[in-house]
């Protein structure tokens, strides 16, 4: 028996105007609450050993490092007592698109919102805290059980979305546009803990589909389809287990769409492709049913338990930004390596199914620009020292054939390094004037743009293994990495390996180096470059082997993390700017629109 504490608490913060996270668009904002968001808590400790684990999936699009380091500092400060630290807490997201932004202390996310806004963070943090504190106190004897099912081919749960980047896998079998809902993974994983009487406490799956069925001029705060399904599983179970709690943690979703219909009605900005049905809700509501069902039927099959106690974990910190890859995982290339990370034209231009960014004309002229920033790059080589012309060069190796727009890592827009000096105008573009407003008081001067220093995380309960990922991940990539690790873990009792992406910290995607070539949009955010992947092996092996010496034998790595200053975050603070509340008044006139629209609609459905 382990012990076991489970906890759910609401997280909910709301600021009328405030734009939300996932879409990167300054008009996506929130013009009230649609569904409440929750962080759900899972504690299991080791009678024997006295380790701990504790698991919190939060219904937010991901996690920053600033709100882990807030939970961790604020864990040590008033609860030191229940020993949950850095290494032993999971902190992952269900990838909402329609929750609050403005919880990072990095720049390139609150851009948008736009600054860093201290009462989200403030409350994002006391609200997961309550729920890990809370899980601690109502811990009792329990077991752990683990299971899988996959959905069948014509369940329209999820959908791959860009379906020529995954053909380029030399592995996969070749899948039209129309089959792409066979190019994913369709497996649903999931642990349940059970009181020590048998009674189910709660559960925990891990199942890959963005969560995107609210498109981006859905103006309020939701959980989508993952917090429709944890709604619908709690309902059930709690007819007969009062309290039961249900996570619904994300998968290898990073090429893995919920939309599945093209309409044309739909305007560019939002997206041609919707859900099951032509209403966003019914759809998140439809997917999350799918969910549901899936999670409902594994707990009622369940026949795999966990029959040992042992738990162990390893959190180790690296520098993406600088890896160079042994040839090992590389197919035998030599000299591959990564870069401070930079975001690509084909990341900006949005993703087709799920939302374009800028517009066609705007991207034409950056990728003109992207070229000519390249070629001056390369022939300033000649004339700059050799450590200079090393770090150019090794930049436009690793990154291949990505037109560079943003370079998160180095602090540059387009060449850039003083935004003040951008040949655009402020009037031109809300995010233009956002980041010339910040330029102006040197937000963008002292400290990387997006986290270069990341955590890898190996759990271990019993024969699981929990790795979690501060990214999101492309579905072959996602085989790929855990074959990796599970060869190199099923010697030592592993059966199981599974993937928790979007968890403790986050810095774009993941893909194959043959999906990056495409330079769809998953590549174009893939920004440590061509060979990100395979720096992931690399670096998720190193930390199994940490995981598998004896604890007094285990390499402890110095982490020195950015300290950002009161100074710095006062600067950024969040500040609704006139121009802000225009657009807020014109998208409450559109919603008020839209709503009477869409009560029509459900009127209409209703009476048929």
């Amino acid at each position: 028996m382990f012990l076991i504490g489970l906890s759910k608490t609401d997280i909910t913060v709301f600021e009328k105007g405030a734009s939300m996270l996932g879409y990167g668009l300054f008009s996506h904002i929130s013009l009230d609450v649609d569904t409440p968001l929750y962080a759900r808590a899972f504690i299991l400790e080791d009678k024997t050993s006295g380790n701990k684990l504790c698991i919190v999936n939060c219904e937010l699009c991901f996690i920053t490092p600033a709100l882990k380091q807030g939970v961790v500092a604020m864990l040590q400060k008033n609860n030191p007592e229940i020993n949950i630290n850095d290494n032993n807490l999971i902190l992952s997201a269900q990838h909402t698109h329609c929750s609050p932004a403005g919880y990072s202390y990095h720049a390139i996310y609150n851009v948008s919102v736009p600054g860093f806004h201290k009462r989200i963070y403030n409350t994002l943090v006391k609200g997961i805290t309550k729920a890990i504190v809370e899980a601690d106190l109502n811990k009792t004897e329990g077991g752990v059980h683990y299971g899988k099912s996959t959905f069948a081919p014509d369940i329209p749960v999820s959908f791959n979305r860009t379906v020529n980047s995954y053909n380029q896998n030399p592995e996969v079998t070749k899948y039209k546009f129309s089959e792409r809902h066979l190019a994913v993974d369709r497996e649903m994983r999931l642990i349940e803990f059970v009181s020590k009487d048998g009674n189910p406490m709660g559960s925990i799956n891990w199942f890959a589909v963005h969560t995107t069925n609210l498109p981006n001029n859905f103006t309020k705060i939701s959980s989508d389809n993952k917090g429709y399904a944890a709604k619908y599983l709690e309902r059930e179970k709690r007819k007969s287990y009062s309290n039961y709690i249900a996570a619904f943690a994300q998968g290898a979703c990073g090429d893995v769409s919920a939309r599945v219909k093209y309409n044309p009605r739909h305007n560019f900005q939002r997206g041609n492709f919707e859900g099951f049905y032509p209403d966003d809700i019914k759809s998140s509501k439809f997917n999350g049913g799918l969910q549901f069902e899936k999670a409902d039927e594994i707990t009622e099959n369940l026949n795999n338990t966990l029959i040992n106690e042992h738990i162990d974990i390893v959190t180790n910190y690296f520098d993406f930004s600088n890896l160079d890859i042994d040839k090992k995982y590389t197919n035998g290339e030599e000299g591959c390596c990564t870069s401070p990370s930079v975001m690509g034209l084909s990341f900006l231009e949005g993703s087709k199914m799920d939302g374009p960014g800028m517009p066609p004309i705007i991207a034409a002229f950056a990728k003109i620009m992207a070229q000519r920033v390249k070629h001056r790059d390369l022939l300033s080589t000649k004339k700059l020292s050799e450590a200079e012309a090393d770090k150019i060069n090794r930049k436009y190796k690793a990154q291949g054939n990505k037109n560079i727009i943003i370079e998160s890592g180095d602090k540059r827009l387009l060449g850039f390094t003083d935004l003040r000096k951008l040949p655009l105008p402020k009037f031109s573009d809300p995010t233009i004037r956002n980041l010339k407003d910040f330029a102006e008081k040197g937000i963008f001067d002292d400290y990387p743009w997006a986290p270069q220093i990341l955590p890898i995380q190996v759990a271990r309960i019993g024969t699981i293994a929990i790795v979690s990922l501060p990214f999101e991940i492309t579905t072959v990539a996602s085989w790929r990495l855990r074959k990796t690790i599970e060869d190199l873990l099923s010697p030592h009792g592993i059966e199981t390996v599974i993937l928790c992406p979007y968890a403790n910290a986050y810095n774009g995607y993941i893909t194959t180096p043959e999906e990056y070539d495409v330079q769809d949009y998953e590549g174009g955010h893939c920004v440590f470059g061509r060979w990100s992947l395979n720096a992931l092996q690399q670096v998720c092996v190193a930390t199994c082997e940490e995981l598998l010496k004896p604890k007094a034998d285990r390499t402890q790595q110095s982490v020195h993390l950015p300290k950002f200053t009161n100074e710095y975050l006062e600067q950024f603070e969040y500040h609704k700017s006139a121009y802000y509340k225009r657009i807020e008044k014109k998208l409450e006139r559109k919603e008020g629109r839209l709503d009477k629209r869409h009560n029509k609609y459900t009127d209409r459905q209703d009476n048929m």
